[in-house]
């Protein structure tokens, strides 16, 4: 028995975070210390790497043998390190688990993403939902929200009639690819890239129909007219200014505009649905995986579950800005507001299907970073039409998917 208490005693797992900031460094060790009391004998070494460099240095660590315990594991990392088998499988781990059955579907399908086994337990959501100002809805004569695509065109025409103001903060510039795929997706009535024989849907009608659709809100004027090169910052902006009606965003956004908003005077829905009467909101989440290397299986697994519990993970994300990944956490008081019920209703309604990039095709990041900013700036101008840019996308899309396919 003293044997097995020495040896406890000097355990350290090596906990290694990638998307690190200041805040989410001291949730993270708020949470460890908590972990290490009711661990007596178990240090937590916690090494942070900063996101710009944090997929090639954490390569190099597990390349170089030097491999953490447990890793904060982005979902456009997962099939690389799942499909090189260097995980461990969570599934028997969460079954016994006490806290196993109040993961939701959603979170409990995210993390089984790669290979059909869980690999990580998502520590949240990142999720697209329709934020809006109930004041100039109000002022336009808009009664309700927007559900459908059309209302959604519709709302943002009769904001644009007021004085100096629009209906949709348009994100033209760089990260505005979500806005592209949802909206292709939404008209299209799939959220499906590629087709069973590899070719790309992004130039099929329904996705032309949704290029079309922000191509039109646009040049109808129901956008700013410099949001042609928005980023980030300005939408968030361009909506707590009061100067358009609609922001579709991740529940990261809601920090700052909670911040100069009123409650009272915002709220969030969800996506407007197309045709089919689906929306395909995107979706992008993190989560929490075990190294198949680690000496300390148990222990790595004890701390999983110390950072995913209920009560951590409601810390984790008010302070961080995701959707948390238990049921139930929506009755929170802090979560159950009209700011959150947008995201709630995606993760809990069929007819919102939401939507992974494609994230394994190795030229993705150009695809999404480069190539579509661009092209998709020429058509907001006018100097191409959304058939000719859907053709370009869905041809390089369709190679993309080959090489994909041949190096399985």
């Amino acid at each position: 028995m003293l044997m097995a208490s020495t040896a406890h005693a000097e355990t350290t797992l090596k906990l290694v975070e990638v998307i690190t900031s200041p805040e989410r460094t001291e949730v993270l060790q708020g949470i460890v210390d908590a972990y290490e009391a009711a661990n007596e004998g178990v240090t937590v070494e916690i090494v942070s790497l900063p996101w710009g460099q944090a997929f090639e240095k954490l390569a190099t660590m597990v390349a170089g043998g030097d491999i953490p315990d447990v890793v904060e594991m982005p979902d456009t990392w997962l099939a690389l390190y799942a499909g090189s088998g260097k995980l461990v499988d969570l599934e028997e781990r969460i079954a016994g688990w006490e806290h196993g059955a109040t993961l939701t579907e959603k979170t409990l399908a995210m993390g089984r993403q790669a290979g059909g086994k869980a690999q990580m337990i998502p520590y949240g959501f990142y999720l697209r939902a329709m934020f809006y100002n109930k004041k100039l809805l109000a002022e336009a004569g808009v009664e309700t929200p927007p559900g459908t695509m059309e209302e959604f065109m519709e709302a943002s025409r009769k904001v644009s009639e007021l004085p100096g103001k629009s209906g949709y903060c348009l994100r033209g510039g760089p990260g505005g690819t979500n806005g592209w795929v949802m909206m292709a997706a939404a008209m299209n009535g799939t959220n499906a890239f590629f087709t069973e024989d590899g070719k790309s849907r992004m130039n099929e009608a329904g996705s032309v129909a949704g290029i079309q659709f922000m191509i039109d809100m646009y040049q109808k004027g129901y956008a700013p007219k410099d949001s042609v090169n928005w980023g980030f910052n300005e939408i968030v902006a361009g909506f707590y200014s009061g100067t358009c009606a609609f922001l579709d965003q991740d529940p990261d956004a809601l920090i700052a505009i909670a911040e100069r908003m009123p409650a009272e005077d915002f709220a969030v829905i969800p996506m407007p649905v197309g045709p089919s009467g689906k929306a395909f909101p995107t979706i992008g989440f993190a989560g929490w995986s075990i190294f198949n290397t680690t000496e300390h299986q148990d222990e790595a697994w004890e701390l999983v579950a110390a950072l995913s519990s209920p009560e951590a993970n409601a810390t984790w994300s008010k302070r961080v800005g995701v959707i948390p990944i238990h049921k139930g956490a929506d009755q929170d008081p802090h979560f159950k507001t009209e700011q959150f019920k947008g995201w709630f209703d995606e993760l809990n309604g069929a007819q919102y299907v939401p939507t992974v990039m494609p994230s394994y095709l190795e030229q993705w990041g150009y695809f999404g970073s480069t190539m579509v900013v661009e092209t998709s700036q020429e058509a907001l101008l006018g100097k191409r039409t959304a058939q000719d840019v859907a053709d370009e996308w869905a041809a390089f899309l369709t190679a993309e998917y080959a090489k994909w396919k041949a190096a399985q």
